[in-house]
């Protein structure tokens, strides 16, 4: 059976489709001696090489799980790249001993809830915008929250030259407030509040779809249940 050439780097642990792609293009992989090409597919006996290393696809587990799915609790001052050049970078934060890289970001003076896999298929299905998968994050402001900042909030807010979509808020307390989001702009909520004229003092990623941060405690991470992965990825059985 043969495979396209990002999908064997991603499942090998070595990054996400997306920055496979971006390998291939920069001409850093190699297969078989050959600089590759987008599209490529492999045989079952093409060697792969990323700047002269040696790839291989992770085998099953006998436990069943191909790859590795885990929930981090991220602090604040971890910066959510797998750049080994960058000090406080998640990948070495975590520690795992499998090659792991986070499904989208929080910014490094966010914290909370941060999904981490060694499977580069699936990160764009659960980043993808239009698939809606929810994101709750818990807000604190350095002014009251009133009941139209919320309103207009939840309406949609012009950043980054475009509209975000329409969005659940709610008040938590006098200086805070709960936003639910379906997609993810950079440092969406911080210009979201500061286009009100608020400054956001601390946020917190508290869920992503089912998985919720739960009692992890700012640092530690747990590995994901079965329940958790089908309700992320209900059309996949291929862990």
């Amino acid at each position: 059976m043969r495979m396209r050439l990002n999908k064997y780097i991603s499942e090998s642990g070595h990054c996400s489709r997306r920055e496979a792609d971006q390998l291939i293009a920069d001409g850093r992989v190699c297969v078989n001696g050959e600089v590759a090409g987008i599209g490529v597919r492999l045989g079952d006996d093409d060697e792969v090489t990323v700047d002269g290393q040696a790839l291989k696809a992770r085998p099953r587990r006998s436990s069943g799980r191909r790859h590795v799915y885990i929930a981090l609790n991220k602090p604040v001052g971890i910066t959510c790249t797998t750049d080994s050049s960058v000090k406080g970078n998640i990948v070495d934060f975590v520690g795992h001993e499998q090659r792991v890289f986070p499904i989208g970001r929080l910014d490094k003076d966010s914290e909370g809830l941060i999904l981490l896999t060694s499977n580069g298929d699936i990160v764009n299905e659960i980043l993808r915008a239009e698939n809606s998968k929810e994101k709750e994050y818990l807000v604190a402001v350095n002014k009251a929250v009133t009941p139209e900042f919320l309103t207009g909030m939840a309406r949609g807010v012009r950043i980054h030259n475009q509209t975000t979509k329409p969005c659940r808020t709610g008040r938590l307390a006098k200086f805070g407030f709960r936003i639910v989001l379906t997609q993810g702009l950079n440092r969406q909520i911080r210009l979201m509040a500061a286009a009100f004229g608020y400054r956001v003092t601390q946020l917190r990623r508290v869920r992503i779809v089912n998985v919720k941060l739960g009692a992890l405690k700012p640092g530690q991470w747990r590995n994901l249940t079965d329940a958790e992965l089908h309700g992320l990825l209900p059309e996949r059985t291929d862990w």
